[in-house]
């Protein structure tokens, strides 16, 4: 009785018992209004008698008898028929959610030629499944990712330390200071993936303020033209004098806009340049990163943005990087409402990463 397609079975065939009764109940009904008026004369005898006056049952015509018998037939088996079919995307839905709850991410929910209420939930119902398959298996390859990035300068560490305490050799101060840089990117590296974790989550705290874009880039460019003059690259900014201010948090954007300098840096060799430009466009503004350094392959732009992905697999982590700057970019503007994206035309041909954010309708006032 618990189960929904009984009940529906139960109430549309009272429903259906009580349409086929209704005739039944109007013919009684006129009979006890109108009873037949009593015969004077001698009243016929034999099988062609009628049936007595007061045996209201004998007056019921064969034909309603029957139509009510068969009435109650198809009201029972449609009703059950009809809340069978009404009640099973549910079924198939709640079948659904007990696969996924087992651990079957991949379980998926069709449903064709129901109400658009139902297919709208099982539409968000899929959605919903896609989207815990896809956290699972973000998590797995973050988990696999991890654990390889983090195997590298433990085994360094695991290994000089094992020699200096079976006295295979004594711990200068080179050494020294190569298990320290190996503990500093430990640290740097478990502080990067849980930036990378609580903006894709989205609970990475934010200040969101108007802020001058014009006045963060350049704040960025000094920090790093010290290093691009090292380097032997050119370094500057053609931001526009009139920029909308962008809705973000300030340090945030800094952050990005040096994840993203670092890696134009990084892959801009001696004598080339990079340069950053902004501009704004449908209430949305914008900040390019040019360089005419190594390029990305078309093959490599779509995952670029990926966690420990490098484009060049021979570089290190010490050269290329740990491979988690431009995925902490792409999560930290996403956060902002914002969006990233990669470009270029090829390897040896420079690469652009623009980063959009929301802006207001005012310009920003500069003093």
């Amino acid at each position: 009785m618990n189960r929904l397609w009984v009940r529906l079975s139960i109430v549309i065939s009272g429903f259906i018992l009580i349409v086929a009764l209704y005739p039944l109940f109007a013919f009684f009904f006129f009979i006890a209004s109108h009873p037949p008026p009593e015969s004077t004369t001698n009243p016929p005898t034999g099988e062609n008698a009628p049936p007595p006056i007061g045996d209201p049952w004998r007056r019921v015509p064969e034909d309603v008898l029957r139509a009510f018998v068969l009435a109650g037939i198809f009201g029972v088996v449609g009703g059950v028929v009809v809340s069978r079919v009404m009640t099973s995307p549910i079924t198939k839905l709640a079948d659904a959610a007990q696969a996924i709850g087992a651990g079957d991410l991949t379980t998926r929910v069709s449903i064709k030629q129901s109400s658009q209420e139902i297919e709208e939930l099982a539409t968000a119902f899929n959605r919903m499944a896609a989207d815990l398959q896809h956290s699972a298996e973000l998590r797995n390859s973050l988990m696999a990712d991890v654990s390889h990035e983090l195997r590298t300068p433990l085994t360094v560490l695991e290994g000089n330390l094992r020699a200096a305490l079976d006295h295979v050799y004594d711990l200068d101060d080179e050494q020294i200071a190569n298990l320290y840089e190996q503990t500093r990117h430990l640290i740097r590296l478990v502080s990067e993936l849980r930036e990378l974790a609580l903006a894709e989550a989205a609970q990475l705290p934010l200040d969101i303020q108007p802020i001058d874009l014009h006045e963060i880039v350049q704040e960025t460019v000094a920090v790093f033209e010290p290093l691009a003059n090292e380097k032997g690259v050119a370094l500057r900014d053609s931001m526009p004098a009139e920029l909308p201010a962008a809705l973000a948090d300030p340090n945030r954007i800094r952050q990005v806009l040096h994840n993203l300098l670092a890696n134009a840096l990084r892959h801009t060799p001696p004598g080339g340049a990079i340069y950053l430009d902004a501009y704004a466009e449908g209430g949305r503004v914008s900040v390019a990163v040019h360089d005419n350094g190594e390029g990305i392959s078309p093959n490599q732009l779509d995952f670029v943005f990926n966690r420990f992905y490098r484009t060049d697999p021979s570089r290190s982590r010490e050269t290329g990087g740990s491979g988690l700057g431009l995925a902490i970019v792409k999560a930290i503007v996403e956060a902002h409402g914002g969006a990233v994206a990669a470009a270029s035309p090829g390897l040896g041909q420079g690469a652009t990463f623009t980063i959009t954010l929301p802006a207001t309708h005012q310009s920003a006032a500069r003093e």
